[in-house]
């Protein structure tokens, strides 16, 4: 068993499978709205999607072999080769993410936005994590990939599902 006790762990869990839960809650209508009244379902607008850039394409599906990938790292067994062959995998896809988004400029046309701050933050703690991994620093390890998923994840991810973002027009019209 990794360090973190069963009781941490249990609890850990449903809150991760909670937090997973929002973009889909949030699509069908519960969070975004109010009440059973709202649950009118709606097709996500998936030809926006086609029709962006292939930065945004590629953008999108990085974050979302990353999303999936560090849910099943954070959920599953630490140490293990499967962990290691996912964290690789993982690591890559957020890589791939963090660089995808220095080429896609719609918030700021031409430049960069306040959002890329948190790209920087990937690019640079994420050779840190590896290396604290490579080096059996397990504690710093287990903080900056926790903290690369849920800042990534759910700090970035969060604000692409904003109005006048691509995502928020694929889920919310």
């Amino acid at each position: 068993m990794s360090p973190m006790s069963k009781s941490a762990a249990t609890v850990q869990r449903p809150a991760l499978a909670a937090l997973a839960m929002v973009p889909l809650l949030t699509s069908v209508g519960v969070l975004a709205g109010g009440g059973a009244g709202a649950l009118g379902l709606r097709a996500p607008r998936l030809d926006l999607i086609a029709q962006a850039s292939a930065a945004i394409q590629v953008h999108l599906a990085s974050a979302l072999a990353a999303f999936l990938i560090g849910a099943v790292l954070l959920l599953g067994a630490k140490g293990t080769l499967s962990h290691r062959a996912l964290g690789w995998a993982w690591a890559g896809a957020m890589g791939a993410t963090a660089v995808s988004s220095f080429f896609i400029h719609q918030v700021n046309p031409g430049g960069l936005s306040l959002i890329h701050a948190l790209s920087g933050w990937v690019v640079v703690a994420l050779p840190v994590a590896l290396y604290a991994a490579r080096r059996h620093k397990v504690q710093l390890h287990r903080r900056s990939m926790t903290g690369l998923y849920f800042g990534g994840m759910f700090l970035a991810g969060g604000l692409a599902f904003l109005p006048g973002r691509l995502l928020g027009q694929v889920f919310f019209g």
